[in-house]
């Protein structure tokens, strides 16, 4: 059955697709959303966040749920969700019922991307073949995230809002019907082998916490994140001694994963940062409509297709994970940089097109840290190792749109209260923004040097062993069950 883990990847990258266009498809529509269901502009900001709280906060749960019940068990049941979730958000007719609905996608998208990843790398255990599944992966998560904004751009102006979360049923039942006969099927270990509940608590409600610490605009931020580092300190605590961790702590003990869950908060912070600031100025200071923006974008959409799946698993498979990643993020810190002389009467050929052409630097970072992320996770606890790696992306998401718009903002409010014009003092707080965003990547360029060293080749991995002493592959050996 060779040929259907291809047809696996394409389930996976399908669903991956359904949700990447979900979170960047509802930029462009914002504006329309507020003004048909009169949403106050604080409210708005929740459209957003109701989705990362719930999505960031159940990632590390539902991997390890994977593990337990079953990987395909639990993937099925997150596409379910979210359909379900954006027909109630399509049909929205009021604040309350969009909000509750965008809570209910990041449950459900939650749960599909934690397991994703611990699906992938059970099917292509091979170095090369690995390579080549998570180049794919990536870009429907990069590229994706810039198509989501052309398709938002379109569905909003050609039909209404509405058809931003309308678009997600057909694909997602397309999913579905696929996810049944070509995902490998698997039993997981059961709940007996893991079923720390009050583990789960702790770690839910801490990051919930967290995250909602980083997205609130009222009320004192510092007492929210001391309750929330409370709570994830008690949930270390009852890892160490847990007897059935829901999340034990050998995860962390590679110098590989653990470097590259630390760099990818710092680098998805800035990246995604650009994704959401880049359309507001387009937007705010350059009045393209939403179909405008969208179609700006596409060249950024269509150079991360060419480099994630046309060179990056070569590339990978010739020099290594980190110094591909390395590659990246020059040419990421280039844009980024590029984007702190930006003028407020910028023109799209010399001052923003560059710019979408060295985002093809994420066609190689993603792959290369989804590499590094996953390299350490043994077969019987890949979705956690996946549900811990897309935690810390939501959390780089969060953290870096509220701290870069919080930024922006203020250095716009205070050029606005000294006389300057509005155009003038908005171009200004993003171009502060990306600069920030650049040294961000430029530290991380730093990180994966040294705290990065390259990854094993296959045939050089060790085998780890359970703590009952039986012998565990790590899944970089672990046999094809659909051979």
């Amino acid at each position: 059955m060779g040929q259907n883990r291809w047809l696996a990847l394409a389930v996976l990258a399908t669903g991956m697709l359904m949700v990447i266009l979900d979170g960047s498809i509802v930029t462009v529509a914002m504006p329309v959303m507020q003004r048909d269901l009169h949403f106050t502009p604080e409210a708005l900001t929740w459209v957003i966040n109701a989705y990362l709280i719930a999505f960031g906060s159940l990632l590390l749960l539902a991997g390890r749920l994977g593990d337990l019940l079953g990987r395909k068990r639990v993937l099925i049941a997150g596409t379910a969700v979210f359909v379900a979730a954006s027909v109630l958000a399509g049909l929205a007719t009021g604040p309350s019922m969009l909000l509750a609905a965008r809570f209910l996608q990041g449950v459900g998208g939650a749960m599909f991307s934690a397991v994703s990843l611990g699906i992938l790398v059970t099917l292509f255990p091979a170095q090369r073949e690995r390579a080549r599944a998570i180049g794919v992966f990536s870009f429907t998560g990069a590229a994706g995230a810039s198509l989501g904004q052309v398709l938002g751009g379109v569905l909003t102006d050609a039909l209404s809002w509405h058809w931003i979360f309308l678009i997600n049923v057909p694909i997602g039942l397309a999913t579905l019907a696929l996810a049944v006969p070509y995902l490998p099927a698997d039993r997981g270990l059961g709940l007996r082998a893991g079923a720390d509940v009050l583990g789960a608590l702790l770690v839910t409600a801490g990051l919930m916490t967290g995250i909602y610490a980083v997205v609130q605009t009222r009320g004192n931020r510092l007492v929210t994140a001391g309750v929330a580092a409370v709570l994830l300190g008690l949930f270390v605590l009852r890892q160490a001694r847990a007897r059935n961790p829901l999340m034990p702590l050998r995860v962390l003990r590679s110098r590989q994963v653990a470097g590259a869950n630390v760099l990818q908060v710092l680098m998805i912070g800035a990246m995604f940062s650009f994704q959401i600031l880049i359309a507001l100025y387009m937007q705010r200071v350059l009045h393209y409509t939403a179909l405008q923006t969208g179609l700006a974008m596409l060249p950024a959409a269509l150079s991360i297709a060419a480099v994630s799946l046309g060179v990056s698993a070569r590339l990978i498979q010739r020099f290594g994970e980190r110094a591909v990643l390395i590659a990246g993020l020059v040419l990421l810190t280039a844009a980024l940089g590029w984007l702190t002389r930006l003028p407020s009467d910028a023109r799209y050929v010399t001052d923003l097109l560059p710019v979408m052409v060295l985002i093809a630097g994420g066609g190689l970072v993603l792959p290369a840290i989804t590499g590094l992320g996953m390299s350490g996770a043994r077969a019987d606890d890949a979705g956690l190792a996946s549900g811990l790696f897309n935690t810390t992306q939501q959390l780089g998401m969060a953290i870096g749109v509220a701290a870069l718009s919080t930024v922006a903002a203020a250095r716009t409010a205070a050029h606005v209260r000294s006389g300057v014009s509005e155009a003038v003092a908005l171009t200004d707080g993003y171009r502060l923004a990306f600069t920030i965003g650049a040294v961000l990547l430029a530290v991380s360029i730093v990180g994966a040097a040294v705290l990065l060293r390259s990854p094993s080749r296959a045939g050089s991995v060790t085998v780890s062993s359970r703590s009952d002493g039986s012998a565990v592959a790590p899944v970089g050996r672990v046999e094809a069950h659909c051979e």
